[in-house]
């Protein structure tokens, strides 16, 4: 039996030990449910119970006083601080890293703005591209920002060409790159993401394509990297390239599970909220189910503290 096939076994069975129990550690039983927030459906507590510091390490603000970005497609609705903050009620975490959308290019002025409401407990992602100067990213810093995202595919306000001059510009701050691609995009691209001086992030699993994504080489390729220390990877939107689709998700859950089995330090959980990527076609995921997916995909509870709590400390320099 091969390693993935193992880790597939182990999995589902912590599903079926998670549906069978009466929970691991109800939040919110005695209190009163939060209202209902924007673009999450579902009004109840997670049942996962979370550690202090516990953080969501991709959302997005999207606030239409600021305008679109001239090249921009997705257009999500209004998803203010104030609404982000209710759904932290819902979830438990106190920590955040709000990334900024491809929706407002390089304006990188509501990211600031965003991360200053949360009084030093938000981090965030900012857009660049090589015509940034060193002011602008001092200025970014000062203001939280720990990391450049890349959208690549389709190519847009940024591209890959920039990945690297990028990098070698952002690595002494202690920054990373944060990289959002389809698979056979990313595999392409796989020597720059073997040769950079920071940390590479993927966002949403590395979208390794299903069925039978555990055997992508996509996935082998991001395990690898989380393996030697040269990337992490988010377990966000499980919805993006399910099969199987809610409420279990069961497909992306084992892809998730098996990161963190592979590389536990290199993981990091987010909400992916306001789900701009659902909006259209009106999906809009449980942000507490998704949520109590990730006591599914990681049982153990010290293991989760690193996802939640210590990995993103590290990356994103929360003191």
């Amino acid at each position: 039996m091969s390693d993935f096939d193992t880790k597939r076994r182990i999995t589902l069975k912590a599903m079926g030990a998670f549906a069978a129990s009466s929970g691991f550690g109800i939040a919110g039983c005695a209190s009163q449910a939060p209202a209902q927030v924007p673009f999450s459906t579902g009004t109840e507590h997670a049942r996962l119970k979370l550690p202090p510091d516990a953080t969501d390490s991709h959302h997005h603000i999207y606030d239409h006083s600021y305008p679109w970005a001239p090249e921009a497609t997705l257009k999500p609705g209004n998803s203010t601080v104030a609404d982000y903050k209710n759904l932290q009620k819902r979830l438990g975490t106190s920590r955040n890293v709000i990334v900024q959308p491809s929706s407002y290019g390089l304006d990188n002025r509501l990211l600031l703005a965003s991360i200053a409401q949360f009084n030093g407990r938000a981090r965030g992602v900012a857009v660049v591209n090589t015509n940034v100067t060193q002011a602008q990213l001092d200025e970014l810093h000062q203001g939280g920002v720990r990391g450049i995202r890349f959208n690549l595919a389709p190519p847009g306000t940024t591209t890959l060409d920039m990945v690297k001059p990028l990098a070698q510009r952002i690595a002494a701050m202690g920054w990373h790159v944060q990289v959002n691609a389809p698979a056979n995009y990313l595999l392409q691209a796989r020597s720059t993401w073997f040769d950079l001086p920071c940390p590479i992030v993927f966002d949403h699993l590395g979208h390794p394509p299903e069925p039978d994504a555990l055997h992508h080489p996509a996935f082998e390729m991001v395990t690898e990297l989380i393996k030697n220390g040269k990337a992490y990877v988010k377990l966000t939107g499980f919805y993006m390239d399910t099969r199987v689709g809610p409420p279990t998700y069961s497909d992306s859950v084992q892809v998730a599970a098996a990161y963190a089995a592979s590389a536990p330090d290199r993981v990091l959980w987010g909400s992916d909220w306001p789900h701009p990527t659902e909006q259209p076609a009106n999906r809009i995921p449980d942000d507490a189910q998704l949520l109590d997916l990730l006591g599914v995909a990681v049982p153990d509870e010290s293991l989760r503290k690193r996802i939640l709590v210590d990995n993103p400390a590290k990356l994103y320099q929360f003191e």
